[in-house]
């Protein structure tokens, strides 16, 4: 690894942990409040106005709420695919069917995630996606997304890049985590755009 992802790292832990600590902070009307605005803003993107399909994933914890928009998207007869954790970080995907549909699934000792049920359509599937909604922490001027530190999207967008696929990549996040600056490494990839409960920001 180059000296900029050694430094990087330690400066990326941190920034995680300060960023959690708000968010464990949010009560349940907070969280309710802030998943109903992301909806709308969300869904006034042309990039999800005009999508066939959208991989996107469900909130879990303290997240920006994505349970309004997935519905949203659904209505609009938009399909849309969810996020398997698979053993090794990676993600497969599968087709979300209401919130009925939906699993819970723990993985080792981590919070428990809530996963489609029914049939697998491989990593690759992610790659039919007009549009990515991505999870993160924070967001910079730049675009550059600080995630949680798993990897998996980084497979993600690897994955897309490889295939020479351009969806659109939005990041969902609160107000206050849009950000001047968080530390990037190289295999890092900006987004094209922030949602967050008071508007959008378009990067680039």
């Amino acid at each position: 690894m180059s000296h900029v992802g050694r430094a990087a790292e330690p400066d990326k832990r941190m920034l995680r942990r300060g960023f959690i600590a708000v968010r464990n902070r949010l009560t349940p009307y907070d969280l309710r409040e802030s998943a109903g605005n992301l909806a709308l803003r969300a869904l006034e993107l042309p990039e999800l106005a005009h999508a066939r399909t959208v991989a996107a994933y469900v909130s879990v914890g303290s997240e920006p709420g994505t349970l309004a928009l997935l519905d949203a998207l659904r209505t609009r007869g938009v399909r849309v695919l969810l996020p398997v954790l698979m053993a090794d970080n990676d993600l497969d995907w599968g087709a979300y069917a209401g919130e009925g549909s939906l699993e819970h699934v723990r993985h080792g000792g981590r919070m428990a995630l809530l996963e489609p049920a029914g049939e697998r359509l491989g990593p690759e599937a992610v790659q039919e996606a007009d549009a990515v909604l991505l999870p993160g922490l924070a967001v910079d001027r730049r675009g550059m997304r600080l995630g949680r530190g798993g990897g998996s999207y980084d497979r993600v967008l690897a994955r897309l890049e490889r295939a020479g696929a351009d969806p659109a990549l939005v990041v969902l996040l609160y107000d206050a985590e849009v950000v001047e600056h968080v530390p990037a490494e190289p295999h890092d990839r900006p987004v094209h755009a922030v949602v967050t409960p008071s508007g959008v920001r378009r990067f680039g």
